[in-house]
């Protein structure tokens, strides 16, 4: 189980400590009432979808004896008013180097078993795009 601790510091702002000792520091968007000064939680969701996907992607290329180093997740996400929410998240995925026809597959089928994008699957499609 893990614990993190957000602590709301005024003006839209929250700050996050993680038992490691590391700062995490949010703003609420320009297009919401905040100063974009540093990530939104809707983006944080962004980085941890990214984030997640290429680290069970690095679990699998470990199985399979390919270094995966250098991939990139590039996550676009579009928000939606009336309510406010996210309304899609498209991923494209980028490895670099050769991979045959099993270990991209075995790849891709590890993005999509992230526990990020599994929680996800709510009212918000995500869209892959590989390379």
């Amino acid at each position: 189980m893990s614990e993190i601790a957000v602590i709301y510091e005024g003006s839209l702002h929250c700050t996050a400590r993680h038992a490691s000792g590391t700062v995490l520091k949010t703003d609420a968007p320009k297009d919401n009432q905040g100063n974009g000064e540093s990530f939104s939680p809707s983006e944080l969701l962004s980085v941890s979808l990214g984030s997640c996907i290429l680290s069970i992607m690095g679990i699998a290329a470990r199985s399979l004896g390919v270094d995966i180093s250098g991939a990139t997740a590039h996550v676009d996400k579009e928000m939606a008013d009336a309510p406010r929410r996210i309304s899609r998240i498209a991923v494209k995925v980028r490895v670099p180097g050769v991979l045959d026809q099993r270990q991209r597959i075995k790849l891709e089928e590890a993005a999509h078993a992230c526990p990020v994008h599994s929680v996800l699957k709510v009212d918000a499609p995500i869209f892959f795009d590989w390379d």
